[in-house]
Formats: C-alpha cells, structure tokens, sequence
C-alpha cells in the first residue's frame, strides 16, 4: 500500500472515532428548552401529558421513532429536531413517528 492510501486510510479512521466522541459529549436537551416545549419532549415518556398531547399512545418512545439518531438499545441519542443535544431514549415528543 503507498504512503498516499495508507494516509488517507489513517485518517478516514481518525475522523470517524471523532465523529463518536463529538456525538457522546453533546449536551443532554432539558424538558424546558424552549425547542422541547414546543414539541413537547419529555424525557420519560409516561409522563407525557394525554390530555395536551392526545396523540401519545403508550409504548412510543423516541428508541422507536423513525427520527432517531441512536441504537434501540442506547439510553441517550440524537435527533434532527433538536440539533447538538441529545434526546433520551425512553423520552418522547409530538414528533414521534413510527420507525418503519
């Protein structure tokens, strides 16, 4: 293998486990984000209100959300609707839809 490949092989491996770092230092979202309010988040899922959010159905949690960024067996993951912070994985918002 020449230098050439063989460097860019290092640093494509370089660049991924950085990539995991960055992902697992980002910040947890609170409950009382203004993001999370206005979908609704929280992060335990039971204690969603029903009556606001009508459309929880119980056993949604963001795990089983399409939008999920993590494993199904990951406590904390990330998310699209919530940019550099991580959602909880037994949380769910109004948001959820179903991972196909």
């Amino acid at each position: 293998m020449n230098n050439t490949r063989r460097t860019f092989f290092f640093a494509l491996a370089a660049g991924g486990s950085m990539l995991s770092t960055v992902a697992k230092s980002q910040a947890k979202l609170d409950e009382k984000d203004p993001q999370a309010l206005a979908l609704g988040y929280f992060a335990d899922a039971a204690k969603t209100d029903t009556k606001k959010f009508p459309k929880y159905a119980a056993g949604q949690v963001c795990t089983n959300c399409a939008l999920y960024q993590g494993k199904a067996s990951d406590a904390w993951g990330g998310c699209p609707l919530f940019a550099g912070k991580q959602v909880a994985g037994k949380g769910w918002c109004n948001a959820w839809a179903k991972k196909g």
